[in-house]
């Protein structure tokens, strides 16, 4: 079978449209991830940064699950509006 008489469920629009979707949607969560674990590793080491980066990831870790989660419908509508 040739490349020629594989169908294309996706065009390379909606496969980049998708992309952005789902990076917009769960970048903040691997931010958070990723803060925690610069905190943990040497961030706590840092005298006058430690206690502003702290606070930074705390409310970063309050705010960011609300905003999943009332961002949920819109996500789901974007999601189905640009699924074939």
């Amino acid at each position: 079978m040739g490349q020629e008489e594989t169908p294309e469920y996706y065009s390379d629009e909606i496969l980049n449209a998708r992309l952005s979707l789902y990076t917009r949607r769960h970048l903040p969560w691997v931010s958070v991830v990723l803060g925690w674990f610069l905190y943990i590793g040497i961030g706590r080491g840092i005298e006058l940064w430690s206690g502003l980066f702290f606070g930074v990831l705390a409310l970063s870790t309050i705010v960011i699950p609300i905003r999943h989660l009332m961002g949920s419908a819109r996500f789901r509508a974007e999601l189905s509006r640009i699924t074939p």
